[in-house]
């Protein structure tokens, strides 16, 4: 077994925007005459897609929404996202994203990413900084109904199409996250995990990890290769 490919999350992986997200997500349930309890971001949406989160939200709060209306509230929050990133001067990328990125270019490993985040949310930043052509594919919340093992899943297919000369296996993949959730959805699809500690000390993230790490540019792409061959596959 080789390393074939990289899968990233986005939200507090690439771009560091969640509490660009808490205030959205604050604002929301205040426009629905509810008031906000601290912790809910956390407890309901961190490391989901704004669906999830927003069903979950609602319904802890005695509301049934409908997918429409779930859509309807998850558009509006889609255009005021975008209009909060008009206004900033820079995007907040973490740092050490494009070493990593040129790592694994050198590495000839194809990427992609697989999100909660709405698909024009994410090609939006992307475009913005001069990313997009890194990755090869792109499976985002507006496509998750089920689960993101399911995203990590599809992931995996489209780079089979893509690639068919790969004849990849999720085992053959390695997903970069920064959530409890998002983490335990990579393992569940038989991907092995690289923590990011962004959201969650570093210590709390290494129990559940294969590697854990402060900052992308941390990661040892070689290293981890030696891991995955088959000399050292564990």
């Amino acid at each position: 077994m080789t390393l074939k490919a990289v899968l990233f999350d986005f939200n507090g992986v690439i771009i560091n925007d969640e509490k660009i997200h808490e205030q959205l997500i604050e604002q929301i349930v205040i426009a629905e005459n509810l008031r906000p309890q601290p912790g809910d971001f956390r407890k309901f949406c961190l490391g989901k897609s704004d669906r999830a989160c927003l069903s979950d939200l609602l319904k802890d709060r005695g509301r049934f929404a409908t997918e429409d209306y779930l859509t309807k509230l998850i558009k509006q929050k889609t255009h005021l996202y975008q209009r909060h990133l008009e206004t900033l001067e820079k995007l907040p990328i973490y740092p050490g994203l494009e070493d990593l990125i040129f790592k694994l270019r050198v590495a000839k490993l194809p990427m992609g990413v697989v999100t909660g985040a709405t698909r024009s949310e994410v090609e939006l930043v992307l475009n913005q900084v001069n990313l997009a052509q890194y990755f090869d594919v792109l499976v985002t919340g507006d496509e998750l109904i089920a689960s993101k093992p399911d995203g990590y899943l599809l992931a995996v297919q489209r780079l089979n199409q893509l690639h068919p000369d790969l004849k990849l296996q999720p085992s053959e993949c390695l997903a970069i996250e920064d959530t409890f959730v998002g983490i335990k959805a990579a393992k569940q699809a038989g991907m092995r995990v690289v923590g990011v500690a962004n959201s969650y000390p570093f210590h709390m993230l290494q129990r559940q990890t294969n590697w854990t790490v402060d900052y992308l540019s941390d990661l040892e792409v070689e290293r981890v290769q030696q891991v995955y061959s088959p000399a050292t596959a564990v």
